[in-house]
């Protein structure tokens, strides 16, 4: 099991930092500040048009996607370490075309879409031009178990009708948000997998309407969002379905398996960036006549920070190899044991952080706050701990069993 990237990724690797150093980080808080300052904070600012230019012509662009035409070719294995690097900046993924949920699902079309669907969303979405949001999660069920959508998308002649509620649909709040995935229930009687259907519904489309944008934590996330959206009667064409009806489910699988990769790996960055953080305020700041760094327990708390996060990456570059090795159905004990690990890692590593900072780490004057909420969501995100937990032990004792 070899976890070294690529010459071409060490390559794509360096070049990535050093635009991240050069161009990311330097205007970052800059870009916080004016969108908590602006009137209208559902708004991309001018600054990061001119960063996805700069890097689109940089070819750090689309790095996610193992295509190498549309993409760059990487595998899981050679992108989860410029994921992880991205992970440091709560801005970067979009400046090279790498945010969720957009990613995930430029994969859907890439793997499931018609020509024609690629046509009309995969190649702007490719090109930066549009965004998209995923719609399954929805307020009147208890969506961990996704069978229990209610949310409809029946056929009838030859169009496909929707009906029903989401939520906590990430992108629909951005201005240029254009098309949503819809995941509903299209045949109750068919085997539990084969009920629901994905289709892709024009933001603009009769019917749909968001109803409001959510607070995750008491902050909007502007300008991505996380919205309410209702389907009332819309009607699409046949066309508009992805794969097939009845595939939702295997497509969603699909989608889970890299995207769990991407989500894990970028968190880690973002416990780095804490970690970091909280070196640079333990070393700099005295209390009672000497370092942060030397008070109580904080030596051992900072050792801890780094054993967890080394110990997270490894489990997730175990995660990506096997994916690229195995497939997805023979890795998601692995991919299940990530998503648990790395959100709660990096919730303990950034507490940590903000409890170095003081006050200070409960403002908007340093990213821990903010990180702290994308952290905690991500327990929830793509499915809950409890679920995933439940999966690894059923595999567990599955394992067990055939070795009888």
């Amino acid at each position: 099991m070899d976890f070294s990237q690529s010459a071409k990724a060490q390559e794509l690797s360096a070049r990535l930092d050093r635009f991240m150093c050069e161009e990311v980080e330097p205007v970052e808080a800059n870009w916080h500040r004016a969108l908590a300052e602006a009137d209208n904070p559902w708004v991309v600012l001018p600054e990061v048009h001119a960063l996805k230019q700069k890097a689109r012509k940089a070819h750090l662009w689309n790095l996610f996607l193992p295509d190498e035409t549309l993409g760059q070719g990487l595998s899981n294995l050679d992108y989860a370490p410029m994921a992880e690097r991205m992970g440091r900046s709560l801005i970067a993924p979009e400046l090279f075309n790498c945010n969720a949920p957009d990613t995930g699902n430029m994969e859907v079309l890439y793997h499931y879409g018609s020509e024609e669907q690629k046509a009309q969303w995969l190649a702007p979405l490719l090109a930066g031009e549009i965004r998209s949001a995923f719609c399954m999660t929805e307020p009147d069920v208890a969506s961990s178990d996704a069978t229990n959508m209610e949310a409809t998308a029946c056929l009838d002649g030859d169009e496909i009708v929707l009906n029903g509620r989401k939520w906590w649909s990430t992108g629909v709040g951005h201005p240029d948000c254009r098309v949503l995935i819809f995941m509903g229930l299209s045949d109750p009687e068919a085997d539990r997998h084969r009920r629901h259907s994905m289709v892709l519904v024009p933001m603009d489309t009769p019917g749909v309407k968001v109803e409001r944008m959510l607070k995750t934590m008491g902050q909007f996330d502007a300008p991505y969002g996380h919205g309410e959206v209702s389907f009332t009667d819309v009607r699409l064409p046949t066309s508009a379905v992805i794969a097939g009806v009845g595939r939702g489910f295997e497509i969603a699988q699909g989608r889970l398996g890299p995207g769990r990769i991407h989500h894990c790996m970028r968190l880690i960055g973002l416990a780095e960036r804490a970690l970091s953080l909280a070196l640079a305020r333990a070393t700099s700041r005295q209390a009672f006549g000497r370092r942060l760094a030397d008070l109580g327990g904080n030596q051992e708390r900072l050792a801890d920070a780094r054993i967890a996060i080394e110990q997270a990456r490894l489990l997730v570059l175990k995660a990506a190899w096997s994916l690229d090795h195995r497939g997805v159905k023979a890795s998601m004990s692995e991919i299940a044991q990530i998503k648990v690990a790395v959100p709660n890692m990096a919730l303990s590593v950034i507490d940590m952080a903000m409890q170095l900072h003081g006050g200070a780490g409960l403002s908007d004057d340093f990213p821990l706050s903010m990180a702290w909420t994308a952290a905690r969501a991500l327990r929830l995100a793509d499915g809950p701990d409890e679920v995933h937990r439940q999966l690894i032990a059923k595999l567990e004792i599955k394992h067990h069993l055939a070795d009888q």
